[in-house]
C-alpha cells in the first residue's frame, strides 16, 4: 500500500513518468486493475529484449504505469539488464515485499535474490514497518541498511519513533496511521480516484524526494 500511495502522489506532482514495479503480485488488486497473464516473471525467464517490457506495462493514471509481476518464479538471471532498463528515465518505485534472509525458516529462493539485488542497487531504499519489537528485531539481520523508514502507527504500541530510528539505524521519513479509508478505497477498487488524503499528506515528503 505504501508503494502504491507514494507512486500515486509522485505521478501527480512530477513531469517525469512514474513506473511502479510489482515484485509481489498484489498491486493489480490494490488498484482494482485486471490481472495479467504475463509480466516481469515471464520476461526474466525469456531471451526477449528489455524494450519488450514496455508491452506489458499497464497504465494506471496518465503519468503512472505498473510493471506487473506475472506468474512463476522471479529469476535473478537477468538482473543486470533489468537494473539498466529501470534506470532509463522514469521515476521508479519498486514494491519488493518482505525481504527474507537465510535462516528464516527456509533458504532464500530466486524471488528473494532479485528483491535483494534491486534493494542494493536502488538510489534509496525504504523499510515499511510497525513499531513492533519483533519486527524491529528482524532488521538487525538485514544485509542492506534502508535509507529511511515509513512507520505504520498503531494505537497502544509502547515503542516510539525514536526507538525505531535507533534500532534500525535510519530516520523515520513518514508516519502513516492505520486508516479504514485506505481499506475502503482498495475494497471498492477505487484507489486511483479515491486517494486517501491523510496517507498522501503523511507521505508527501517521501514522494517529493524521489
Amino acid at each position: 500500500m505504501i508503494a502504491a500511495l507514494v507512486s500515486l502522489h509522485a505521478a501527480q506532482d512530477r513531469d517525469r513518468p512514474v513506473l511502479l514495479v510489482d515484485l509481489c503480485g498484489d498491486l493489480p488488486a490494490v488498484f482494482g486493475a485486471a490481472e495479467t497473464s504475463s509480466g516481469l516473471g515471464e520476461w526474466l525467464r525469456s531471451d526477449l529484449a528489455p524494450c519488450s517490457l514496455e508491452r506489458v506495462l499497464e497504465e494506471l493514471t496518465p503519468n503512472l504505469s505498473l510493471l506487473p509481476r506475472g506468474r512463476g518464479p522471479l529469476s535473478a538471471r537477468r538482473a543486470d539488464e533489468l537494473v539498466e532498463w529501470l534506470g532509463s528515465g522514469a521515476v521508479v518505485v519498486v514494491d519488493a515485499g518482505v525481504l527474507r534472509t537465510q535462516g528464516e525458516g527456509s533458504d532464500c529462493g530466486p524471488d528473494d535474490e532479485l528483491r535483494w539485488r534491486l534493494a542494493a542497487e536502488a538510489d534509496r531504499s525504504v523499510l515499511v514497518t510497525r513499531a513492533c519489537y519483533l519486527a524491529l528485531r528482524r532488521t538487525v539481520s538485514l544485509s542492506v541498511r534502508p535509507s529511511g523508514v515509513v512507520l505504520v502507527a498503531e494505537a497502544g504500541r509502547a515503542l516510539t519513533r525514536s526507538d525505531c530510528e535507533r534500532a534500525i539505524g535510519a530516520p523515520v521519513l513518514a508516519t502513516v496511521a492505520v486508516d479504514p479509508e485506505i481499506a475502503r478505497a482498495v475494497d471498492a477498487g477505487m484507489l486511483r480516484t479515491r486517494v486517501p488524503r491523510g496517507a498522501i499528506k503523511a507521505l508527501g515528503r517521501l514522494s517529493e524526494e524521489l
